[in-house]
Order: C-alpha cells, then sequence, then structure tokens
C-alpha cells in the first residue's frame, strides 16, 4: 500500500530547504573572498639561492632594465635602475595566471599582456587589473665595482629593495 507523506512530516518544507541553500551558498562565496584575501596577506617566504652576479647590470643607464634569469635559468626576472640610480629586480611571472610582465619605461610600469594588468616598477604592487598579489621580489646586493648580485627571492608582500 502506498502511503504518501507530507513535506512537514520528513522534517524539511520547500522554504527550510531554499534558505539552506542560499544560507549556504552565501557562506561558501564569503569564505571564497576571505581564502583569496588570506593569499595576499600571506607571510613572506626568502627562498635561499645561490648568489649570482647579474652580468650587464652595471651597465643599465637610469630608467632602463634588463632581463635575466635567476634562481634558475627558467626563472624570468627583471632587473630596473630607477631615475635615481637604485636597482630593483622581480620575477616576471604574474600572481594572476603566469605570464610573463614586460617592463614599459613610459609607464614605469611592469604589464601582463594577458590582461593589460599593470604592476609599480619600483615596489612591484599591483596598479590595476585582476592581480592576486604583488610581483615576487628578487633580492640584491651591491658588491665592489658597482656589480649587482641576485641574492635570495621573496615570496610575500614586502619588497627588500624599495
Amino acid at each position: 500500500m502506498y502511503s504518501e507523506t507530507g513535506p512537514e512530516e520528513n522534517g524539511i518544507t520547500r522554504r527550510r530547504f531554499c534558505n539552506r541553500v542560499l544560507l549556504t551558498s552565501t557562506a561558501l562565496a564569503l569564505a571564497a573572498k576571505g581564502l583569496r584575501a588570506q593569499g595576499v596577506k600571506r607571510h613572506d617566504l626568502l627562498l635561499e639561492s645561490p648568489p649570482m652576479k647579474i652580468d650587464g647590470a652595471e651597465s643599465i643607464m637610469p630608467g632602463s632594465f634588463l632581463y635575466f634569469s635567476y634562481p634558475t635559468s627558467n626563472d624570468a626576472a627583471v632587473l630596473m635602475r630607477a631615475p635615481d640610480g637604485q636597482y630593483v629586480a622581480y620575477g616576471r611571472k604574474c600572481a594572476h595566471l603566469g605570464c610573463s610582465v614586460d617592463f614599459s619605461g613610459a609607464r614605469r610600469s611592469l604589464i601582463c599582456p594577458c590582461h593589460q594588468g599593470a604592476y609599480d616598477a619600483r615596489t612591484g604592487f599591483v596598479l590595476f587589473g585582476p592581480r592576486l598579489r604583488p610581483l615576487d621580489p628578487i633580492v640584491l646586493q651591491m658588491r665592489t665595482g658597482g656589480q649587482v648580485w641576485a641574492v635570495g627571492k621573496t615570496i610575500g608582500n614586502s619588497n627588500p629593495n624599495a
């Protein structure tokens, strides 16, 4: 014999079900947003790498740049010399999709060709675009004769060179 039970007898009504779906969706959306923000606020991590002389760095004119690889030949990087003569270097991997950013002297920024986002050339911080965090700074060391050496790479928000 077939017995039909009402939704109230099963303990769930359409209204209660819809409310639970709405609350769960809202909680998941807020959690995802919070996790994304945590990616921006994570602690800095210094990756120890063998020191490497950046060949040609001493001949870079203020306002110019030099592409190089660090810490391995597969890790694209850029060294820039600010108008005041200070050097800064970053890994060229965009935090959004991993595209290689390019230096734009006219804008004094690093441009991501994937979505036209930009990073400040001096600090590595996001200027605009869908980027999650700043570029990863490369720790530099000045040595005798104007030599510039890469001595480590930082993953995180602070720039040891600025």
